[in-house]
């Protein structure tokens, strides 16, 4: 039967968690589109069409998102202190380098400042005409972005390769206090901590031998964590929901219960998702290379740490479900989120469960082969490589899978 190719004006149903139906595509009208514009709902297919389908809807799209969120935050203690610290150091660049008076070139008032030295809050609604267009000129060169203190990635950081778990698992310092009487527990720190209970064999999950494909989503995993706490400057805590969204787009076996059969091919899904329109302006290529590395790194360090990454994963998604009861959707798109992040949460532990039983020569191999294949990528053009991925993958079925491990 021949594929029906649709080309309705109806806004479409797809997310980022759901792939497009097969509709071509507005603005060329020549290729299936891929992507949806999320203010019009228009359906295009290439970052070009993108940009010329309509220059006003993306520019006003970003400006009202950026006003929304600033209209929803809340900043707590550690916000406050995070602001003074960055307002402070600001002054202090200030004084050592005085511009030119008669040019002011602040993005607050003197007033606006204090009161959020003071403790106040302050959003967009707050702002004079001139200190809104000052703070959108600086948003938009990314001038506010200096303003953050660059995050450190903890699989990086010299303590990472000493990290240290029970035989059966879990971290051997356990907390006093539970996360509901500490809210600090829940604050971020240099490594993330190791399960809290024991975690369980394989035999009392399944019944049947663990799939040999496992090894591979563990690198597609790997990689969307990575992305997602480089996205967040290391802090997820600040938005569980958004930062989950975000990793279940980037992986194809938590998003989609996508199957890559070979570590390139795990690769070259996650590349795709890095240098789409929607995940560009991040870094692109670049910063997939970067993440591609990390990704080494943290295969590297060994089981432990894998553990505790995965934790950390799963604690974010189960935060995430917690704030989705909170959202105002359609009971609809609710339950769809629900479900999903409920499969992944699932999906998360039980490759922590097989990580745990795996023996520690195993990560050393699978490292060598994703540098291996990082450079593979490289020789062949970066995202020249990714048409191939389907020929790829024609090629290896069948095949032995990490037959190092």
């Amino acid at each position: 039967m021949a594929e029906t190719i649709l080309t309705s004006e109806k806004p479409s149903n797809s997310s980022l968690l759901n792939p497009p139906s097969r509709i071509i595509c507005h603005v060329c009208q020549k290729q299936f589109s891929q992507y949806t514009c999320p203010r019009c709902n228009s359906r295009y297919c290439s970052l070009h069409c993108y940009k010329s389908h309509n220059l006003r809807c993306t520019e006003s799209f970003m400006q009202e998102n950026v006003v929304e969120e600033l209209r929803q935050l809340q900043p707590d203690d550690q916000t406050k202190r995070k602001m003074l610290e960055i307002l402070k150091r600001v002054h202090l660049e200030e004084e050592a380098n005085p511009l030119d008076e008669d040019v002011d070139d602040s993005t607050l008032s003197d007033e606006t400042i204090q009161r959020i030295l003071s403790g106040g809050e302050v959003n967009i609604n707050d702002l004079s005409l001139e200190e809104k267009k000052r703070f959108q000129r600086a948003l938009a060169s990314g001038e506010l972005s200096k303003m953050i203190e660059p995050w450190d990635p903890w699989w990086l950081k010299p303590a990472a390769r000493t990290i240290c778990l029970s035989k059966d698992g879990s971290r051997l310092v356990q907390p006093t206090v539970s996360p509901e009487d500490d809210p600090e527990i829940n604050q971020p720190s240099e490594i993330p901590h190791g399960p809290e209970k024991a975690l369980p064999s394989l035999r009392k999950l399944i019944s049947t031998e663990p799939s040999p494909l496992l090894a591979v989503h563990l690198v597609d995993i790997v990689y969307s964590y990575c992305f997602t706490l480089r996205a967040y400057n290391g802090d997820w805590q600040s938005d569980a929901l958004g930062s989950a969204v975000v990793a279940l787009s980037i992986s194809c076996v938590l998003g989609q219960a996508a199957q890559p059969e070979t570590v390139r091919e795990a690769l070259c899904c996650c590349l795709e998702q890095t240098c789409s329109p929607a995940y560009r302006h991040i870094g692109g290529l670049q910063l997939g290379l970067t993440l591609v590395d990390d990704v080494t790194s943290l295969l590297s360090l060994g089981g432990p740490a894998l553990i505790c990454m995965l934790c950390d994963l799963q604690r974010m998604i189960v935060a995430a479900e917690r704030e989705l009861k909170s959202e105002k959707q359609s009971k609809l798109r609710k339950s769809e989120m629900k479900n999903k992040l409920k499969l992944a949460e699932r999906k998360v532990y039980f490759i922590m469960c097989w990580v745990h039983e795996q023996p520690g020569e195993a990560w050393s191999s699978l490292a060598t082969i994703v540098s291996a294949e990082k450079g593979s990528i490289m020789d062949h053009g970066g995202n020249k490589s990714f048409s191939k991925t389907e020929k790829n993958v024609a090629e290896n079925k069948g095949k032995a899978l990490i037959e190092e491990m």
